[in-house]
């Protein structure tokens, strides 16, 4: 775009319908707004979003809490509630129209929202690429009839869009772009009071009431397994609440050994960057830790049944994302049965104890963190005005 072109769009006075359905999408959501009003100062923004896009001076059309609902039987007790909120917010937008219709992840709501807006000419956008190059990778002709553009945070997910001839920019991770190249591990390690000689293993067997039943006492066996071995270590466990707290503190005292460990309310970014090793169910927290520069082991159980059938369905060979993003193994995956106290916690004293090894997976993150850092909310911002200029030829 050129600076002349550049300065006359920004005089228009350009309507975003933005529908966020999550806290992840509302943070995302809100660094939009931001890049985008600094090509449009006189720019509306309206749809569905949190506390952080309405700071950004977002009119929400209703509570995004609404949509913030998990697991098939609460979507199944609230179907009903989840039509009308998306038949509301396509008739104001069918209404007043917007220039341009962003979804931003929460692909089983968002994506219906923009084939119904494109189907009556408003332009559509969609951030945050479901895992349609994992597994139902036929839904990739239901999102091309959907979207004018895809937004990826990964280049491995641009690629695939390509191959199918969906219009798609990648843009990057905002969480590279937060994370610092080089974290302060001691800094961390003060803040938390954690002994800055130790050797520190952060556990995180997830973030949801049904991870941790999974793999909680899994991932505390393994655990104990190690300071069996190391008795030095020091065990650290983030809890993302109240109830995720309580919730392992019942699993450690019902553990048979008594074992030593500290465990922190939220913090979870905090605690492994004041780690030397991260033993995690998979999950975006394999990318935080990877752009915290931490050797790390990935487990996880399912139930028999799900993984038989995701084992069919799934079409990638990794489930951790520094693996998928390097396109090689570079972390270990210990998965179903493979999972065991015995497999994990020799897993995790190799990577303690191997120097070499954690030289070269530093330098392997970092090369990864610097493939991710674009200035996800800039990059975005330019392919939406980007989309817009075509638009208005």
């Amino acid at each position: 775009m050129t600076d002349l072109s550049h300065a006359i769009i920004s005089e228009r006075k350009i309507t975003f319908g933005i529908i966020a359905g999550e806290a992840s999408g509302d943070i995302l959501g809100a660094g939009l707004i931001r890049s985008l009003r600094q090509r449009y100062p006189r720019a509306r923004f309206v749809g569905i979003g949190g506390e952080e896009m309405v700071a950004e001076g977002f009119h929400s059309l209703v509570p995004m809490e609404r949509l913030s609902v998990m697991g098939l039987v609460e979507v199944l007790g609230r179907i009903r509630e989840l039509f009308s909120i998306r038949a509301r917010v396509l008739d104001y937008f069918f209404t007043t129209p917007p220039d341009v219709v962003i979804g931003i992840d929460s692909p089983d709501f968002t994506l219906a929202i923009e084939r119904r807006c494109r189907e009556a000419g408003i332009l559509s956008v969609h951030y945050v690429s479901p895992s349609v190059w994992a597994w139902r990778q036929k839904r990739i002709f239901k999102i091309a009839k959907s979207v004018n553009l895809m937004l990826t945070l990964f280049p491995f997910e641009a690629r695939f869009y390509e191959e199918h001839h969906v219009p798609v920019a990648f843009v990057g991770h905002p969480l590279a772009d937060r994370i610092p190249m080089e974290p302060d591990t001691l800094k961390m390690r003060e803040s938390l009071g954690i002994d800055l000689e130790a050797s520190v293993l952060a556990v995180l067997p997830g973030s949801r009431a049904g991870e941790v039943e999974r793999l909680g006492t899994l991932f505390l066996e393994a655990s104990r397994w190690i300071q069996e071995r190391r008795p030095d270590l020091q065990l650290v466990i983030p809890c993302v609440n109240r109830d995720r707290e309580k919730q392992v503190r019942d699993l450690v005292d019902a553990l048979e050994v008594k074992l030593s460990v500290t465990i922190v309310r939220g913090r979870s970014r905090d605690v492994m960057a004041a780690s030397d090793v991260v033993l995690l169910a998979s999950g975006t927290a394999t990318l935080e830790a990877m752009l915290l520069k931490k050797p790390m082991v990935v487990g996880y159980r399912l139930s028999g049944f799900s993984y038989a059938l995701l084992s069919k369905l799934v079409k990638v060979p990794h489930v951790a994302l520094p693996n998928l993003l390097a396109k090689r193994q570079l972390v270990p995956e210990l998965l179903q049965d493979d999972a065991t106290a015995g497999s994990l916690g020799a897993a995790v004293l190799e990577r303690l104890e191997n120097t070499k090894e954690r030289v070269r997976l530093k330098e392997a993150f970092t090369d990864l963190h610097h493939t991710l850092r674009q200035g996800a909310d800039e990059k975005a911002a330019q392919a939406i005005s980007d989309l817009l200029e075509q638009g208005a030829r």
